[in-house]
This record gives C-alpha cells, structure tokens and sequence, in this order.
C-alpha cells in the first residue's frame, strides 16, 4: 500500500441533463417534445472519475486537467472543487459541453458544444507543479477523453518516469494516445479493445473475442494487465496468457444508464491498487462498484459505500430520507422460507440489514450441535442474496444491544413467532419504528433439515 492522493490526470468536460417527460408529439415534425424540463449539471469525463473515486475512499482525490476561462469552464471548476483538489492545467479553445435531454430514464438526443484541447505550452510552474503531484500519487489514473491531455509529450514522459511503485491505470479512448509502456492495468471497453487490437475479425463468443484481443494489447502495450469491460456481463482481465480472469457482475432488472460506469470503474481500480491489491482483487472491487452506480441509476449519484462498511450504508438511506428494515436469526443451513421472508422484507423498504446470531449465540440458543455452518459462512450467503444489504452478526442471545445502534424503520420477522416470542420489539418500538410478521412459507424449518440429515446418517444413507 502507497500513501499519498489518486491523482486522476486527463480531459475535464462538462455534463449536462436535461431531464423531463414526454407527453405529446410536435406538430411541426415527428418529434417528442419534452416539458417540465430540469437541469443537473456534472463534472464529466475526467472530471467525474475524479468525483466518482471521491466518493468511494477516504483517500485524496486530485484531478489534474485542462481548464477553460469560459462560463462552462467556471461552472465545471466550481463543481470539481467541491469534491477534489483541481490542478488546473492550460485549455487551448471553449471547455467542452455535453448536453443530454432525457425523459423516462432515457436519452433522447445529445448535444455537443466545444473545441477545448490541452494547451501545448504547459509554463514552468504548472509543470513542476504537476511533476511534484504525479510522484507523489499513491496511484494515477489517466482517463484519456481524445481532448489532447494523455497525448501531451511533456506529461508522457512525467508517466514514463515515475516509480515503478505507483501504479498507473489508463483508460483509453479511440481518438486519444495508447498507453505509456509500464501502465499497471488498462481499461478499454469491448469495442475499444477490437479497435485497438486491430487483428482479424474472429467469431465465436464475444467472451473469447475480448480474450484474445487483450492477449495481444498486454505485450503491445507493456502493461502488465488489461481488463476489458464487458458491459453487464462484467470484466476480462488478461495478463497476456491463454486463461483470463473473468469477474461477473449482478444482474440489474429493468433499463439502466450505464453512462458513467466505465469511469467508475477505472477510479475503483485505480483506487484498490493504491490500496496494494493484486490486479485480480482490483477488478473484482471495480466490477463490483461499477454494478452499483449502473444500478443507482443516475450518474450523478454515486456509488454505495463498500460493503464491509454497512453503518455506512444504514447513514446513506437515511441522508436520503429512506427506510430501513431489519430482521434477525441465526439463518443455520438457508432454506426456501428464509429466502421469500427476506424478499418480502427488502420489498418493505430501501436497505435491508439482517442482524445474525454468532456462533455462540446460536448455541446458547438451539444446544451445543449447532451451527451447521459457522457465523462467517452464513453471513456469505446472506450477503449474497439480492435482497440483503449489509449482515451484522451479533453475540447475544437476542439483538437488542444491535437494535439501539441500528434503530430500524421496520423490524420484520416471520408469522411463525409471535408478539411475546419478539423481546426486542419494544426497542424497536422506542426508537420510533414498526415490528412487522410476514408471511412464512410452511414446512420449512432449519430444525427439522438437521434432524432429517442426522437420521439418514443414523439410517445408513447418504446425509443431505
């Protein structure tokens, strides 16, 4: 692990949406006209890896890049220096403007404004300026937009020549420069890295196309790996073998924007390099974060807090003025009743925390044969499902001391117990929340599924 900022170095544009909604057709042309019209305005480009990878570490966040004198450009700098340290660098031409107008969650047209490229003369105190932030990174990403600043001869070789101890992400672009030899990890898209491979077209699964073409780009570009997004299918990452590591990425129901996710994903990277990972842990955590902001559903909202910090994500629900649901258990040997309970919770509310028993609970509880499995499988499991948010495993026999901090909106258990089986409803009910019973699909108990497994066993056949 390497001290020091996420130094973002590239193109700084600026995004703008207009969204509406659409209830009628022009008279004049085939065309949607769109009232009730909002706009959000956004750092894009570099400048929203820049905010992206703000908000998914504590670490500082620098953004190096060309800035324009002009409205945009004010506008663009006011909204980067609410969140990073800017170094600004010299804009030859007007700050490019990207306009968007949307309704429904989808893009109807985009509008682009603006020449703006990197200037070529970079004057002596902005040079050592950037040559002091660049080797004092933890590491660099370099989100190349084609605007000029990647391209740059004198900010090529500052990258050439840093210390082989900060790692450099590159997120190429189809117009901008390849990569400086030595990048850690780079982070083409599936249609960049056919274009950039420039080998006969080959057929078969897009999967191994993507395999291929990042074998060849490893030793052309002397990185030592290249992950190529996948798009909803996840991210390939090859370090120039014959068998790539293939992360998956969850299933998101319904239309997403998924405008935004590759710029997530290269500040998570770049970010869990800096943090010492092994290239393989960087794109599992960036496929990881990438899901989460396409799932957000709006690219200016970032990603959900990691997930080995849910009070984090208990505090993000509630700035948001969400509700939180919580239920409990030991959840030994996950069945189908505790499965559609805990669906129908998570459908209650926006968060869903289960609070689970230690393993010394559980055995104060149902006698020293138990768990089956212990407290840190179980709570893989749980984590697992869709439908559960965070897992927080507590020692006592009941989660009333859990329940103080936590202070659920809802407290949801099955129908199968009943109000004087709930001890800890009444601290639910202090801090202002709900104890509800659900529904509990019969039949079903983790009990009986031991007591099952134990008598083939005693029986001579095969345990469960």
């Amino acid at each position: 692990m390497r001290g020091g900022p996420l130094v973002v170095l590239g193109d700084a544009l600026l995004d703008v949406d207009l969204e509406g909604a659409v209830e009628r057709v022009s008279p004049d042309a085939p065309v949607p006209v769109v009232g009730g019209v909002r706009e959000h305005r956004r750092a894009g480009g570099a400048g929203l890896a820049a905010t992206l990878a703000a908000g998914l570490s504590a670490r500082d966040v620098v953004l190096a890049a060309p800035i324009g004198g002009d409205a945009p450009g004010a506008d663009l700098a006011r909204l980067l220096a609410e969140r990073v340290e800017l170094l600004p660098l010299p804009l030859d031409g007007t700050t490019v403007r990207k306009t968007r107008v949307r309704a429904a969650g989808q893009s109807l047209v985009r509008v682009d404004q603006g020449d703006g490229r990197m200037a070529e003369a970079l004057g002596g105190d902005r040079r050592e300026r950037l040559r002091r932030t660049l080797r004092s990174a933890g590491a660099v990403l370099v989100a190349d937009y084609g605007r000029g600043t990647a391209a740059h001869e004198e900010v090529r070789r500052m990258l050439a020549a840093l210390p082989r101890d900060v790692p450099v992400v590159w997120d190429p672009h189809p117009r901008g420069a390849p990569p400086v030899h030595a990048a850690r990890l780079v982070t083409p898209n599936q249609a960049e890295a056919r274009a950039f491979a420039d080998t006969p077209e080959a057929g078969g699964d897009p999967l191994a196309r993507a395999a291929a073409d990042a074998a060849v780009l490893v030793p052309r570009w002397k990185a030592a790996g290249v992950a190529v997004t996948l798009g909803e299918r996840g991210a390939l990452l090859s370090v120039g073998d014959d068998v790539p590591y293939v992360v998956t990425a969850p299933r998101t129901p319904g239309r997403v924007d998924a405008c935004g996710a590759g710029d997530c994903f290269s500040a998570a990277a770049a970010l869990a390099l800096a943090d010492g990972g092994l290239l393989g842990e960087a794109v599992t955590e960036a496929v990881r974060q990438a899901a989460a902001f396409v799932a957000s559903g709006d690219p200016a909202v970032e990603p959900e807090p990691p997930a080995d910090d849910p009070w984090h994500a208990v505090r993000r629900v509630r700035e948001r003025g969400g509700t939180v649901v919580g239920t409990g258990g030991c959840f030994d040997l996950l069945h189908p009743g505790h499965v559609g309970l805990l669906r129908q919770a998570r459908a209650l509310g926006d968060l869903l925390v289960v609070c689970l028993n230690s393993d010394a609970s559980v055995r104060s509880l149902k006698g020293p044969g138990r768990p089956v499995m212990p407290e840190q499988d179980r709570a893989r499991v749980l984590a697992a499902l869709d439908c559960v948010d965070a897992v927080l495993v507590f020692e006592e026999p009941t989660p009333a001391g859990l329940l103080e901090r936590l202070r659920p909106d809802l407290w949801v258990k099955g129908a199968d117990y009943a109000s004087a089986d709930l001890p800890e409803a009444h601290i639910v009910r202090r801090h202002g929340g709900q104890v509800v019973l659900l529904p509990y699909l019969e039949g079903r108990s983790t009990s009986r599924l031991v007591e099952r497994a134990r008598s083939r066993v005693h029986d001579g056949g095969e345990a469960a």
